[in-house]
């Protein structure tokens, strides 16, 4: 087999020393936090995409037009030093040439049939592909080779090229509508969902942003063999402990018992994002608290993430789960403000002096709680940040759109 990755990966699969491995760790920590800076409301995405990367897996960020995905998915894959980065827009007629290496017009001409396989899909460490569900029934095949076995068939035939891909970052407007594409949405482990911004403060930092001139950020980055030696030697090499087997047979039979059925290969595949997960906050061994990265991969339809975050956190964290309790009485009130658009000044003040002011508070405080609990106890406070986030967002909405309080000046009373 024909292998175009180049002499850089070479020594990728030796054992990476510890203070390395801590190193890189560290830096993607690093990275992690400043994209998360730049992109508001998106930690969760960019950390996942992340881990997903050091499992040597492909992602999936589902949205609709304008949710920053090409953006984020570029500036991560951008902190790559050494990687050769590909990238596509994909449409029903996109021929496989264009992705995998075009025809050599010089060698053409002299009789000979030769693709050009340099600054292709065939030669890159990292990858983005944009509206992955419209690849062309001619690309289909081998796109599923390149996703699952890191293969590019010639189309003159001869050895298989093994491509060097970590992983591909992949993005839609939409989920799969046929069979084809079915299976490359199968491929891809990690499914992410993205909408617009929710809190009203954000948009307005969103629409100040345009207009001012930041200084210039500060920008880590990682080195290509750093990356690779993590993700062939290092994460693999976090302990999976008995008792995280126990729990991840437990939420399987969980998910059955809600006919909520994924793959065994599925299954499988999920374990590395697990160690991946410890890896990149330093930790030796896997912990429960690695196992609410399984809320992006045991799901088929979004209609059903809810369902399996609920049994992750269920079997993870009693305090993150009542977060999502809270979370429910949220998208109720917020149900209610919508409900009452277009009503007047005086009924949406008396809504929020009788209603919503109280719930939203309590809320608020008993998120505080939670928080410090599960800190406390080392538990992982992320679904429970995320709820806060949402419960800010909502009050954010009641002070804007019931009360009539300037967007620019929520974020000083929140």
């Amino acid at each position: 087999m024909q292998d175009v990755r180049g002499a850089d990966v070479q020594g990728a699969g030796d054992v990476q020393g510890s203070g390395d491995a801590q190193s890189t760790a560290a830096r993607l920590r690093a990275i992690c936090d400043e994209v998360s800076d730049r992109f508001y409301e998106r930690a969760d995405v960019v950390r996942t995409l992340v881990v997903a990367l050091l499992a040597g897996q492909h992602s999936l960020v589902l949205g609709p037009p304008g949710t920053a995905k090409s953006e984020i998915a570029r500036e991560l894959t951008g902190r790559v030093e050494g990687a050769a980065y590909w990238e596509i827009l994909l449409s029903k007629f996109t021929a496989p040439t264009r992705m995998f290496g075009p025809v050599d017009v010089a060698a053409l001409a002299r009789g000979e049939y030769r693709q050009v396989f340099e600054g292709r899909a065939t030669t890159a460490h990292v990858a983005f592909i944009d509206e992955i569900f419209k690849c062309s029934t001619a690309a289909l095949n081998e796109t599923l080779g390149y996703l699952n076995e890191r293969i590019y068939h010639p189309e003159s035939g001869g050895e298989p090229i093994r491509c060097p891909l970590i992983g591909a970052i992949t993005a839609s407007n939409e989920l799969p509508t046929g069979e084809d594409t079915a299976a490359i949405y199968d491929r891809l482990l990690v499914r992410i969902e993205v909408g617009y911004l929710a809190d009203p403060s954000n948009f307005a930092a969103l629409v100040r942003s345009a207009v001012s001139r930041p200084a210039a950020p500060v920008r880590t980055t990682v080195g290509l063999t750093a990356l690779q030696h993590a993700v062939t030697g290092s994460v693999p090499a976090v302990d999976v402990p008995d008792a995280i087997v126990d729990a991840v047979c437990a939420l399987r039979a969980a998910l059955r018992r809600k006919e909520l059925v994924a793959s065994d290969r599925r299954w499988r595949q999920a374990v590395r994002l697990l160690q991946a997960s410890a890896y990149l906050d330093g930790r030796p061994a896997v912990a429960e608290t690695d196992l609410t990265v399984l809320t992006h991969v045991l799901w088929d339809s979004p209609a059903q993430r809810p369902t399996v975050e609920r049994e992750v956190l269920h079997l993870v964290n009693p305090d993150a789960k009542e977060a999502l309790d809270l979370a429910d009485a949220l998208d109720e009130l917020e149900a209610q403000l919508d409900a009452m658009a277009g009503q007047s000044r005086e009924a949406l003040s008396d809504w929020v002096i009788k209603k919503a002011h109280n719930k939203l508070a309590t809320a608020g405080k008993r998120l505080e709680k939670l928080r410090a609990e599960a800190a406390g106890a080392g538990r992982s406070t992320a679904a429970i940040d995320r709820v806060t986030g949402r419960q800010r967002a909502v009050r954010a909405r009641v002070l804007t759109e019931a009360l009539g309080m300037d967007a620019s000046m929520v974020q000083d009373r929140l």
